[in-house]
C-alpha cells in the first residue's frame, strides 16, 4: 500500500497519544479520546487509506487482546471472587468490624496504605484487591473515592517496583539485551535504593495522610464534595453487589489469602519451581499473566467451597457472580483494549515512537552528569504518552546501557532513573492500566481520579529530577536518597506552609 509508515519514526508519531490524552483531559471521555487516538494513528500509518485504517486499527486489537488475553481472563475471575465476597456480607462484616477499631480518616488511610505494601507481587493484583477491601471502610469516613484512588494507585506500580519478588522485577531483568552480559535481576537490584520516584512517592504520601490536609486539585475536589461521600454514577444503585449472605470476617481474609498464595504459587509454577529452579529463578522466568490466571481459579475454586457448603451463599447466587463480576470489570477490561491497541499503533511494527525516542536520545548524548535526569524525562514522557511503563523501560534500557558502556555505577543510576520516569509517567497517564484499574478498585471516576492525582505526581517528579541531576554528581545511591528525601520533606512543608498562609488571607476577608 503506497505510503504506507511514512510517518513511522518520525516527531508526527507522537501526535495519536497526544491527542488521545488531550481529548481525554478535555473532554473526560477516555473511550473515545482513546478510539479517535487508535483511528488517527492508524489513518496516519496507512498513509491517510480510510479503509485500510480501519482493517489496520481492528488487526493490532486483536493481537494485543490475543496476547494480553491471560490478563483479561484474570480480571474476570477476580470480578468474580470480589462479587462472591460482596455477596456474602464479609466485606460488610469487616467494614462494620473496621469502622468500630478505626478511629477517624487518618487510620482508615493508613490501612489502606499499608494493605497496599503488602500486596506487591502484581499491581493489577493490587489494585483491585486494596479497593475492595478498603473501600467499605473509607466509606464509613466519608473519604473521597478520588483520595482512595491516589492512595491505591501510589501503593501499587511505586511499590512492585522496588519489590526484588514481583511480576515487574521479573519483567525489568527481562528488558536487558541478550549479549549485554550483565545479571537483570542483579541490575535490578542494585536499582532499587535510586528508583527515587517509587520512594518519594511513598514519604509524600504518608506526608498527606499524616498531615490530614490535601493540596492542589485534590483539596478543591474534597471541598467541592462538602466532606459527603459522592459515589460515581456509575456506580451508584448498583444492587448486584448489595450482600445477601452471613459473612463473617473469616469469609473475607480466607479467599483473599488464598488468592495471594495461589498467585505467587502461580508464578512460581511457570517459571519451573517443580522443576528444581530456586525461588529467584522461577520469579526472573516466570509468566506473570498466566500465573495469576492459575492462582485465581484456583482461589476462586477455594471459595466455592467456602461459601456454598455453609450455606454463605446459595450454589445459584454464587452462579450469578459470574455475570456480576464481568459486569464490574467491563469498563477496565474495554479501556484496556483500547489502551493496549494504542500501545500498539505506537509500537515498533507501526508507528514506533520509542525508535524514534531512542534516535534523538542515541544522537543527543550530553555529558554524563546530566544522563540520569535527562533518561528519567524521556521515560517519564513516553510512559505518559504511551500508557505503559513496562514497555517504556523496555524500549530505553537497551539504550541506556549502549551508552554508558562498561561505566556500571552510571548505568545502574541511570537504569534506575528510566524505571522511575516509567512509573512516575504510568501512575499519571489516564492511558494507563494501572491507572485505569485504580479507579475501577475504588469506584472513582476515572477523569475524577487522573485530574486530582496530576498535582501530586508533578510535585513528586520535579523534586525527583532535582535529585538525579545530585545523583549524576555524587554517583552515591545512599546519599542522594537521603538528599531526594529530605528535599521531599522540604517541599512538602513549604506547600503546607504556602497553602496554610492563603487559607488565612481568605479566611480574614470574609
Amino acid at each position: 500500500m503506497e505510503g504506507v509508515g511514512v510517518m513511522a519514526e518520525t516527531a508526527w508519531s507522537l501526535v495519536p497519544p497526544v491527542i488521545t490524552i488531550v481529548l481525554a483531559l478535555v473532554t473526560k471521555e477516555v473511550y473515545m479520546s482513546l478510539a479517535i487516538g487508535i483511528f488517527i494513528g492508524a489513518f496516519m500509518f496507512t498513509g491517510f487509506n480510510f479503509l485500510g485504517a480501519i482493517d489496520t486499527m481492528f488487526d493490532i486489537m486483536s493481537n494485543k487482546v490475543g496476547g494480553n488475553v491471560n490478563i483479561l481472563v484474570f480480571l474476570v475471575l477476580l470480578g468474580i471472587i470480589v462479587s462472591a465476597i460482596q455477596k456474602s456480607g464479609a466485606s460488610q462484616a469487616y467494614g462494620n468490624y473496621a469502622a468500630r477499631k478505626i478511629n477517624g480518616k487518618r487510620s482508615a488511610l493508613l490501612v489502606t496504605f499499608f494493605l497496599g505494601l503488602l500486596i506487591f507481587i502484581d499491581d493489577y493484583f493490587n489494585c483491585l484487591t486494596v479497593g475492595t477491601v478498603m473501600r467499605p471502610v473509607t466509606d464509613k469516613f466519608k473519604i473521597t473515592r478520588a483520595k482512595l484512588a491516589y492512595i491505591i494507585d501510589a501503593t501499587a506500580a511505586p511499590i512492585c517496583i522496588i519489590a526484588p519478588v514481583s511480576s515487574w522485577a521479573a519483567a525489568v531483568s527481562s528488558s536487558l539485551p541478550e549479549n549485554s552480559g550483565i545479571d537483570g535481576f542483579s541490575l535490578f537490584l542494585h536499582t532499587i535504593p535510586l528508583n527515587l520516584y517509587a520512594w518519594l512517592t511513598i514519604i509524600f504520601m504518608l506526608f498527606i495522610i499524616f498531615l490530614n490536609k490535601d493540596f492542589f486539585r485534590m483539596a478543591a475536589f474534597e471541598k467541592e464534595s462538602g466532606s459527603t461521600l459522592v459515589i460515581p454514577a456509575e456506580y451508584a444503585d448498583d444492587e448486584s453487589t448489595a450482600p445477601v449472605g452471613n459473612g463473617r470476617i473469616m469469609d473475607l481474609v480466607l479467599p483473599l489469602l488464598v488468592l495471594i498464595g495461589s498467585c505467587v504459587f502461580g508464578m512460581l509454577y511457570t517459571g519451573g519451581i517443580l522443576e528444581g529452579k530456586s525461588i529467584i529463578d522461577a520469579f526472573a522466568e516466570c509468566s506473570s499473566a498466566k500465573g495469576l490466571v492459575m492462582g485465581s481459579f484456583m482461589a476462586l475454586v477455594f471459595t466455592l467451597i467456602l461459601y456454598v457448603p455453609r450455606k454463605i451463599l446459595d450454589f445459584t447466587t454464587f452462579c450469578s457472580c459470574f455475570v456480576d463480576g464481568f459486569k464490574q470489570m467491563a469498563s477496565a477490561i474495554f479501556i484496556l483494549c483500547l489502551a493496549w491497541t494504542l500501545s500498539g499503533v505506537c509500537g515498533e511494527d507501526y508507528l514506533n515512537i520509542g525508535g524514534y525516542v531512542g534516535g534523538v536520545v542515541s544522537g543527543n548524548q550530553t555529558v554524563a552528569i546530566m544522563l540520569p535526569a535527562m533518561f528519567f524525562l524521556v521515560a517519564l514522557g513516553l510512559a505518559f504518552a504511551t500508557g505503559t511503563s513496562w514497555g517504556t523501560f523496555g524500549i530505553l534500557i537497551p539504550i541506556v546501557l549502549a551508552i554508558t558502556g562498561t561505566d556500571m555505577n552510571l548505568a545502574t543510576i541511570t537504569v534506575a532513573a528510566v524505571l522511575a520516569g516509567a512509573v512516575g509517567g504510568d501512575h499519571v497517564s489516564p492511558i494507563s492500566d494501572t491507572t485505569i484499574l485504580a479507579s475501577a478498585g475504588a469506584q472513582c471516576n476515572h477523569m475524577n481520579h487522573v485530574s486530582t492525582q496530576l498535582p501530586y505526581v508533578i510535585v513528586v517528579a520535579a523534586v525527583s529530577l532535582i535529585t538525579y541531576i545530585i545523583a549524576g554528581f555524587l554517583r552515591n545511591a545512599i546519599i542522594s536518597l537521603i538528599i531526594g528525601i529530605i528535599l521531599m520533606v522540604g517541599c512538602i512543608l513549604l506547600i503546607k506552609y504556602i497553602t496554610d498562609c492563603k487559607s488565612k488571607e481568605a479566611g480574614g476577608k470574609q
